[in-house]
């Protein structure tokens, strides 16, 4: 009997009890506006920074309205201007290019390895074009960030660092989104916390903080602030930073702050879910895993494969034969974008260079999530399921 997966992979874990207690409690409130304080009361979204500032060991933090607005909120703050040139990775999704594009900047392409990560040889040939570095940890892969570091400190080259697939990771035990000037995080549902939308960017530097507070639409409240400079900083800057608005709201902070203290675990739980799918996969023929570096501590909430080299018809036979038994994947080399599966050449608002290295990666990523409703026994199914069709289609082809 041919086996079939019937789990959803849209379905996430419930949001804790405590968290959804505190939910309540804000909404009784009324106050769900992060400055509607009482006096000698402290905000949950006040909370949240403090909290989220102490687990990564950042000094300043500030909560944002997603992801994306915690990226262009840094963006503006370390000094991205309109028209100014902005380094990224090629494997990325839209929000990161299109964060650029927000601020009036214009992306300028890295390629990418065949282990889904920043081509160093490419960034260090394209490092003076650019004063910023916009680095996307691409669903959860680290490069060699003491190299990368290097490259751009020697060039004077700014660093902010999207983690979205990355909260909870580390390099050489350094937590990522530390490395570089900034840090910025997503608690969007399919990330590592859960508040629908949300987001976090973390910083050391007291001036890109206070920037970042105001841009987020502080109104002069940052006092109010946990995880914020002096009101020295505030007094150099208020006055040249616009508000642009992207705050955080209580209602979400009051979810995430339970879910924050039991981010370890669930990162653990991902991993081992991660790893049946990939001891499954792996030395299926025609099949390349994806080797993690040893300074790397991922957080496996998805898993990616490459189909290196195969003909698009070969591949798209692989998505149906995995579909009609319930596995789900994506793939990024479809002429058209579907979903989130879009790449650098479907950003037609930025000039996008051919990057042949880049092209053939993306031609062979098939990519799938792994929520935390999945048990060990359905990751293990998945991994038989998949390893079964690519191996079918392999054997035809030859």
């Amino acid at each position: 009997m041919t086996e079939r997966f019937t789990g959803s992979f849209t379905q996430q874990e419930p949001i804790p009890d405590d968290a959804i207690e505190a939910a309540v409690a804000v909404m009784r409130s009324g106050r769900l506006h992060r400055y509607n304080t009482l006096a000698g009361e402290t905000g949950e979204a006040a909370l949240l920074e403090k909290e989220f500032a102490e687990l990564t060991g950042a000094k300043y933090c500030v909560a944002t309205g997603s992801g994306g607005i915690a990226i262009t909120t840094a963006l503006r703050a370390v000094g991205v201007q309109p028209g100014d040139p902005v380094l990224t990775n090629a494997f990325t999704l839209a929000p990161v290019p299109g964060a650029i594009a927000a601020v009036g900047a214009r992306p300028i392409y890295v390629e990418v390895t065949e282990s889904l990560v920043i081509d160093l040889d490419d960034l260090e040939s394209k490092i003076g074009q650019a004063r910023v570095l916009l680095l996307s940890h691409m669903r959860g892969h680290l490069c060699d960030m003491d190299r990368l570091m290097a490259i751009c400190d020697a060039a004077g080259v700014k660093v902010v660092e999207d983690c979205a697939h990355t909260m909870g990771a580390a390099w050489n035990g350094q937590i990522s989104g530390r490395q570089g000037l900034a840090g910025c995080y997503s608690t969007q549902t399919y990330k590592h916390v859960n508040s629908g939308e949300g987001g976090f960017m973390v910083t050391d530097d007291a001036e890109v903080a206070a920037r970042a507070i105001i841009l987020t639409g502080s109104y002069m409240l940052y006092g109010k602030h946990l995880a914020a400079p002096g009101p020295e900083v505030f007094e150099r800057v208020k006055y040249d930073t616009p508000n642009v608005s992207g705050r955080m709201d209580n209602l979400r902070a009051a979810i995430l702050r339970p879910q924050l203290r039991n981010l370890q675990a669930q990162c653990a739980a991902w991993n081992d879910r991660y790893r049946v799918v990939e001891d499954g996969l792996r030395g299926t023929p025609g099949l390349t895993v994806i080797e993690r570096p040893e300074a790397e501590t991922y957080v496996g909430s998805s898993i990616q494969f490459l189909l290196l080299d195969w003909s698009e018809e070969a591949v798209q036979e692989v998505l149906a034969r995995c579909a009609a038994r319930g596995v789900e994947l994506k793939w990024f080399g479809a002429a058209e974008p579907q979903g989130f599966t879009s790449r650098y050449d479907s950003w037609r608002y930025a000039d996008s260079p051919p990057l042949p290295q880049t092209d053939r990666v993306l031609k062979g990523i098939l990519d799938m999530r792994l929520p935390l409703t999945f048990s060990l026994d359905d990751c293990a199914l998945l991994a038989r399921i998949i390893r079964a069709e690519v191996g079918a289609v392999w054997q035809a082809q030859g």
